[in-house]
Parts: C-alpha cells; sequence; structure tokens
C-alpha cells in the first residue's frame, strides 16, 4: 500500500464510519465534536519536495561518550532514526546554517498557540480521529503563519514515514526539547492524548508565570519611560532657550545650572557618538548572547544580581524540577531526562552544572550527590531529590519540589515588584526634581542680581 492517504470509495466509506464513531465518543466524554476537515490533498501537494539537508547532531556513544557530527537526511526524524540504527543515542538534531543564515533573534511560535494546540490534538485522539486527519483539522482552523507552516511540514514528515515525535523534532521553534521528549515517551506507551494535556497544562502554567512577572513590570516601566521623556524635553527644548536669556544677562548661575547646561550642551553637540556608543553597546550584547563565554558572563551575572538573581533562581529551579518530573512520569529514562532539562534551564550557569551532573550519574554516582556538588540547589531541593532517588520516587518529589518553587516565585515576584516601583519612581524623581531646581534656582538668582543691580 502506497504511504499516501489513499482516495478510493472504500477508504472514504471507513473514514467516514470513523469519524461518526469519533463523534459520538466526543460526545460521550463532554469534548466539542470536531469539524470535518475540508482540507483537500492538492493543498498539501503545494509545499515542495523535501531535499536532503544536513543536520549536526549530538549523541552518546555505546562507551557513554559525547559525539558530535553532520548528518544528511530529508528531516530531523530521519537523521534521528539514522543515529539510533548506528548505535548512537541522540541527544540534539538540528538543522546546520550557514554563515549567511545568522540570526538576532529567532522566530518562535507563541506558547499559547502550542498550549491550544496540544489540547486540541489530545481531545482529537482521545475521540479516535488518527494524528494525520488531527493535524489537516488543526491546520485549517490555525490563524498563525508560523505555526501553519509548521502543522504543514508535520504532515508532510508523517507522509514520509516519520513518527508524530519526530516531526515535532523538526521543528524547535514551536516544540521544546523536553516537549519532544516527552512525546517520544508518550507514543511509545500509547499515552499520548494525556501527555498532551499535561504539556498544555504545564505550557499554561508557565505562561500565567511570565504574564505576572510581565504586568507587575508594566506600571514601573511606564514610569521610567515617561521620566526619561520628560528629562530629555526640559534639557533639549526648554534649557536652550534660557541659556540665550541667561548669557544675556551676564548672571552668575547657580552650581547646579551649569551643571545642567553643560550636560545639555554636551548632548546637543555629540549626539552621534552618544547614539553610536548605544548602538556598539547592543552590538557587543547580541555579540556574547551568542557566543558561550560571553552568555556564561552575563547568565553568571544575572543570577549575582541582587533581588533580581533570587528570582530568577527560582524561576530556573521551578522549571528545572517541573520539566524533569514531567518526563519522569512520562517514562523517559533518567539520562535522556537530564540532557532535555539540561537544555531547558535558559542560563547557562544550570546547564553547565546539570550536564555536569548527567555526566557524574552515567558514571555511577547517583542524582543527589552530584546535584549538591553544583552549589547551585538549595538544601529544599537537595534533600526532596535524596528522598526521591532513595525511594524510588523521584518524579513525585520533583513535583512537589516544583510546586514548592512555584510559590516561593509568586511570592519573589511580589516582593521585588514592591521594591522596584518606588526605586524608580524616587530615582526618576530625583532626576527631574534637579532639572527643575536647576531652573528654578537660575530664575530666582536672575532675579535678586538684577534686583541689586
Amino acid at each position: 500500500m502506497s504511504a499516501k492517504i489513499p482516495n478510493d470509495e472504500s477508504q472514504a466509506t471507513r473514514r467516514t464510519k470513523g469519524r461518526d464513531t469519533s463523534r459520538a465518543k466526543s460526545r460521550a466524554n463532554g469534548d466539542r465534536a470536531p469539524k470535518r476537515s475540508k482540507l483537500k490533498g492538492q493543498k498539501l501537494a503545494k509545499v515542495p519536495v523535501k531535499k536532503p539537508v544536513s543536520f549536526r547532531y549530538e549523541a552518546i556513544d555505546d562507551n557513554g561518550k559525547k559525539v558530535t557530527g553532520v548528518e544528511k537526511a530529508l528531516t530531523s526524524g530521519a537523521a534521528h532514526l539514522a543515529l539510533v540504527q548506528r548505535g548512537l543515542q541522540p541527544l540534539e538534531v538540528t538543522a546546520k546554517r550557514s554563515i549567511w543564515q545568522f540570526e538576532i533573534t529567532k522566530k518562535m511560535v507563541p506558547r499559547k498557540e502550542v498550549m491550544n494546540f496540544s489540547r486540541q490534538l489530545a481531545v482529537f485522539i482521545r475521540a479516535g480521529i488518527p494524528i494525520m486527519e488531527s493535524l489537516e483539522i488543526i491546520l485549517e482552523e490555525t490563524s498563525g503563519k508560523l505555526m501553519k507552516s509548521v502543522l504543514i511540514d508535520m504532515i508532510e514528515s508523517l507522509r514520509h514515514g516519520d513518527t508524530f515525535a519526530a516531526a515535532a523534532a523538526h521543528h524547535p521553534e514551536a516544540f521544546a526539547n523536553y516537549y519532544v521528549g516527552i512525546l517520544e515517551s508518550a507514543e511509545l506507551t500509547g499515552s499520548l492524548d494525556v501527555v498532551l494535556t499535561q504539556l498544555a497544562d504545564y505550557i499554561d502554567r508557565d505562561t500565567k508565570a511570565r504574564s505576572k512577572v510581565t504586568s507587575a513590570l508594566v506600571y514601573p516601566s511606564v514610569v521610567a519611560v515617561m521620566s526619561v521623556v520628560t528629562v530629555v524635553v526640559l534639557a533639549v527644548f526648554v534649557l536652550p532657550r534660557f541659556v540665550v536669556f541667561f548669557k544675556s544677562l551676564n548672571a552668575k548661575l547657580p552650581l547646579t545650572t551649569r551643571m545642567l547646561m553643560s550636560f545639555s550642551a554636551f548632548v546637543s553637540h555629540w549626539w552621534y557618538v552618544i547614539a553610536l556608543v548605544v548602538v556598539l553597546i547592543g552590538a557587543a550584547f547580541v555579540a556574547m548572547r551568542h557566543s558561550e563565554r560571553g552568555q556564561l558572563f552575563l547568565d553568571g551575572a544575572v543570577l549575582r544580581l541582587p533581588v533580581v538573581g533570587g528570582l530568577v533562581t527560582v524561576a530556573i529551579l521551578e522549571r528545572v524540577c517541573r520539566i524533569l518530573s514531567s518526563l519522569l512520569r512520562a517514562g523517559v529514562d533518567l539520562p535522556r531526562s537530564m540532557t532535555v532539562t539540561a537544555e531547558s534551564a535558559n542560563n547557562l550557569v544550570y546547564r553547565r552544572a546539570l550536564e555536569s551532573v548527567r555526566d557524574d550519574m552515567m558514571e555511577g554516582q547517583g542524582l543527589a550527590g552530584p546535584i549538591a556538588r553544583t552549589g547551585l540547589f538549595p538544601g529544599a531541593a537537595k534533600q526532596m531529590i535524596r528522598v526521591g532517588e532513595e525511594t524510588g520516587t523521584l518524579d513525585q518529589q520533583l513535583d512537589v519540589a516544583a510546586t514548592y518553587y512555584s510559590r516561593e516565585l509568586e511570592t519573589r515576584v511580589d516582593h521585588a515588584t514592591s521594591l522596584f516601583e518606588p526605586a524608580i519612581i524616587i530615582v526618576m524623581g530625583v532626576v527631574v526634581g534637579f532639572v527643575a531646581v536647576a531652573l528654578i534656582s537660575a530664575m530666582y538668582g536672575i532675579y535678586s542680581q538684577v534686583k541689586v543691580g
């Protein structure tokens, strides 16, 4: 039988019967019955035929050593399968890019779209609808252009014989490493609908936590921007008019006024130098973020910042515990779970530490001991991991730790907000007040000198 979906009458009849049965099951479970797919074969036929491309990979060989290289295949899933057939355990398979494909920021599918996709697909699979047809239905209802292209490519990958997890692995812009790792185990255990619901719940919790932090920073940011605009208007447009007036009277100006006038003159004459310095600083920051040593320095500096460092640390701990717990609960082996968790840490300091923990664990040193030696995990987390490792309930202990750090994150966000807002207001108030005092003191000084004269 051909790998493509046949269009004969018998197949159409079987689809119709299966669809009716699926709708009945969906109504019985209280789910919304999906609409019939209107996607025709010719829509997918417009996608160009794939050619073999190069994929960079990291894998573990039979001796437990990490190896890297380049594999040519149609998709990342095919490259993944080729590595497994060669006796390697793939850790990461990514498309190889040339220097001309360098991107400052990568385009990412919004997390909300991934969450909705996960929930919809879980409902369809639970209703008994095949994955291929489910993806076609979701494709029709998806509005995001990037997500549409991801779904079309995934459908084509499935047509070429890839598994669903392998098709998802080809799109890191939509599906994170932990997402793909959980899917791989879910396909083996036959619990894909349950795991997709759990992934959607995790993304929902993570999105809400990020939204809370963003909302907490909105008001201080608005105050800071308005204050900077006020200072710029006073220094660039208002003060120069006073300078002409002050010089015409030959009056002695106060120190604050002279300081403000010097600053205004410097900005007016050397604004292009200031702009160039800002651009260079931005370029240096981007270059550091794209180099391993630079990113390691920046991530370490963030962790050492007062207030912010503690907030970032708790957020990383919550994410690490939650992802590792989800992977273990889904049946992913511990070495693979540690690798995926390390890649999802979003901080190079923690990523390096977790990779070192994985290497020590592969040498038979266990998990709790190497975790404790990193010095990056507090006592509560180390104790929970030790208890979980000794009692065989590591996934449960990690879930408890993730819940604890989730609450701690909310407390720290509230604390940071309560400190950040007045700090911004005070700093901006001092700056604006200095400008106002400089102008008012100059007016009073000139008035007194003219009056005395």
